[in-house]
């Protein structure tokens, strides 16, 4: 019969490895998705190189059209990239340090797809750098016409935090590892040792 200090054992490993799983997908997903955008999508002035493309139309008002952003997500803050890069990898290693207590697979699982699309989009910023560290611009390409354009890493952690904040709410406190509890009363009337009588 294992003993209560096998789940120690084995729980982090499992642990780190939901997170790890569920960073790289969407790590991976990202980095295609944008590969993807820049080989189909980029006309000028982004690729000044390449032909004029227009937008590929989906459904009602979804289209796919391409777009840089040296901002934040949702091709705000612009010029505010070294900054946001910042508090991205700040953001990783807050979630990180976060998972280390966790329990639920649920959130291990959003704890990972947050950690994926900051990823996805810090890659961005160190690989497209032309005017040094986290300088380089994010490709979007996901455009609703009526919300800034998005990747898919921006919806990752938009959504993933947005979920991971729900089931926060919902997951239980662990009860605490030590408790003093009351000894019980004596059968005979005498109050426990350690007690005094009031008078």
């Amino acid at each position: 019969m294992p003993g209560p200090a096998e789940p120690e054992r084995t729980g982090p490993a499992r642990r780190w490895a939901i997170v790890a799983g569920a960073a790289a997908v969407v790590l991976a997903l990202d980095q295609l998705t944008k590969w993807w955008a820049v080989a189909r999508l980029c006309g000028p002035p982004y690729c000044p190189d390449a032909p004029a493309r227009t937008p590929v139309e989906l459904v009602w008002t979804l289209q796919l059209r391409y777009a840089e952003n040296t901002g934040m997500a949702f091709s705000k803050g612009e010029g505010w990239g070294r900054v946001i890069g910042l508090v991205a990898l700040a953001i990783v290693a807050v979630l990180l340090l976060a998972a280390r207590r966790m329990t639920s697979g649920l959130q291990l699982v959003l704890v990972g797809v947050v950690v994926g699309g900051a990823l996805g989009n810090l890659v961005d910023r160190v690989a497209r750098a032309d005017d040094g560290f986290l300088s380089g611009a994010v490709v979007d390409f996901i455009d609703l016409q009526w919300w800034p354009i998005f990747n898919v890493a921006d919806a990752a952690v938009v959504v993933g935090g947005i979920l991971l904040a729900l089931t926060s709410l919902r997951e239980p406190v662990p009860p605490p590892t030590m408790s003093a509890e009351p000894e019980p009363p004596s059968p005979t009337g005498d109050p426990p040792r350690g007690s005094a009588r009031g008078g």
